[in-house]
């Protein structure tokens, strides 16, 4: 889907694609060839790559993690991160987008939003007026974030989950698929339901 993305902008085409699955290398992904694993990234950056995308989402579990450290390690190797909203996406004027962010297909960010750095604003998902969403953050395809909402940084939003306005919802935490949070959920939480509960660890 990300390279979907980034090729329907105008502006941006993959040159290759790095993956750690060693069966892949030297095959194609929409017309992208899979060149190596993280080792062959310093060969890209000789051969004049300047920036780069995370194609790596969230994990089963909620955890954003891997992304996240995959975003900082490309960061240091000096390349710079794309930021890449698909043109079928609608992206309010007053509206931030943060670096590396992705919006995907079908999503809509409204004004006064702020899309953190590393974000993914996934298919059809909705980020109502006024709403933060933090750095290495996921919302899921279908999710609707009402009016004014804090979600801070590496919280994961389960697909067609839905938050009521004017919420918090801390750092690291997951929501879980379809779920109706309608209180402020703490960090390192997981909730699941309708209305959303934490479920016991």
């Amino acid at each position: 889907m990300l390279l979907d993305a980034l090729s329907a902008a105008a502006e941006s085409r993959p040159i290759a694609v790095l993956d750690a699955d060693v069966s892949r290398h030297g095959t194609m992904l929409l017309r992208a060839p899979i060149i190596g694993g993280d080792d062959s990234l310093s060969a890209l950056i000789d051969a004049g790559a300047t920036h780069f995308a995370v194609g790596v989402g969230t994990s089963v579990s909620g955890d954003n993690g891997p992304r996240r450290s995959i975003f900082a390690r490309l960061l240091a190797s000096g390349l710079a991160p794309l930021t890449i909203v698909h043109p079928r996406a609608i992206v309010s004027s007053g509206a931030t987008i943060g670096a590396g962010a992705q919006i995907l297909p079908g999503a809509i960010v409204n004004t006064g939003a702020r899309i953190g750095i590393n974000a993914i604003v996934n298919s059809g998902a909705i980020i109502e007026h006024d709403c933060s969403v933090g750095d290495h953050a996921h919302v899921a395809s279908g999710a609707c974030i009402a009016g004014g909402v804090i979600v801070e940084n590496n919280v994961h939003i389960g697909a067609r989950a839905v938050v009521r306005q004017l919420l918090r919802i801390g750092d690291g935490a997951v929501i879980g698929i379809g779920a109706a949070v309608i209180r402020d959920v703490a960090p390192a939480t997981v909730v699941a339901g309708v209305p959303a509960k934490p479920l016991s660890t």
